[in-house]
């Protein structure tokens, strides 16, 4: 009896290690491709696991900050997924390339075309995104997600600083700090590109002095080389005449 109590005793505590030592949920989540800078644009993954073994995920809503309205939201196309894109006004007007902008992107939905994202898989949702605020350090989008068997998921719980991470928390995308401004650092650039051609100008006109005053002593060079070499050659010719002449007249006595 003492021996099973033992052995039931550990095969309990086995348990509750390995469920305190599992790992916790994937939930929906977002992260940028690269860098999401404040004041800038961005490419952001929605990425979507299945956290089901009998059924697919076959729709996801992705609910955009009213707080910080973007005045770009277009979503890359996915294969074997439809999107559609919801707007609404704005009580204040966003300007966007020189144009006011009532109304913004609200939502997105994507609905699977076929089976969805299966049990086992993960399936990501490209969406371009800005311009980012200035004034906020994250943004939360509240994201709803659909299985074939009809559950419904709503991952809109905000996650708090200092407390733990909440059952279903919506996803969050960080914002890093405002990059440098691209147009400073580009006339930044100019200056030092017109700067080395300057210098590229002054370094040819050098060269081409040099080499046209090379060309003019080569000129003079050749010149009295060939001077030379015709009065060389003319006494060579004087010299072979006058030995001629002189057995000439040596067989005639």
């Amino acid at each position: 009896m003492k021996a099973s109590r033992i052995a039931a005793a550990g095969a309990v505590s086995g348990i509750a290690v390995l469920a305190l030592s599992a790992p916790a949920f994937a939930h929906v989540s977002v992260q940028p491709e690269g860098t999401a800078a404040k004041g800038g644009y961005a490419v952001v993954d929605f990425k979507v696991p299945n956290e089901r073994d009998n059924a697919s995920t076959t729709k996801l809503e992705v609910n955009f900050p009213t707080d910080h309205p973007l005045a770009s939201v277009m979503p890359q196309p996915v294969p074997g997924w439809k999107s559609e894109v919801t707007k609404s006004k704005i009580d204040k007007p966003l300007e966007s390339h020189g144009k006011q902008l009532t109304e913004v992107v609200t939502k997105v939905t994507w609905t699977a075309d076929g089976k969805g994202v299966e049990p086992g898989y993960f399936q990501k949702f490209p969406v371009s995104i800005g311009a980012l605020p200035e004034d906020a350090d994250q943004l939360v989008f509240k994201a709803i997600q659909t299985y074939s068997n009809k559950e419904v998921v709503r991952w809109i719980e905000v996650p708090q600083e200092g407390q733990e991470e909440p059952e279903t928390p919506a996803p969050v995308l960080q914002l890093a700090a405002a990059e440098d401004d691209a147009h400073g650092a580009a006339g930044s650039s100019d200056a030092k590109a017109e700067d080395t051609g300057a210098d590229a100008q002054n370094t040819a006109a050098d060269a081409a002095a040099s080499d046209s005053g090379s060309g003019d002593g080569s000129d003079t060079t050749a010149r009295v080389l060939g001077i030379v070499g015709i009065v060389v050659g003319a006494a060579g010719v004087g010299y072979g005449v006058l030995a001629g002449r002189r057995r000439d007249s040596g067989t005639a006595a």
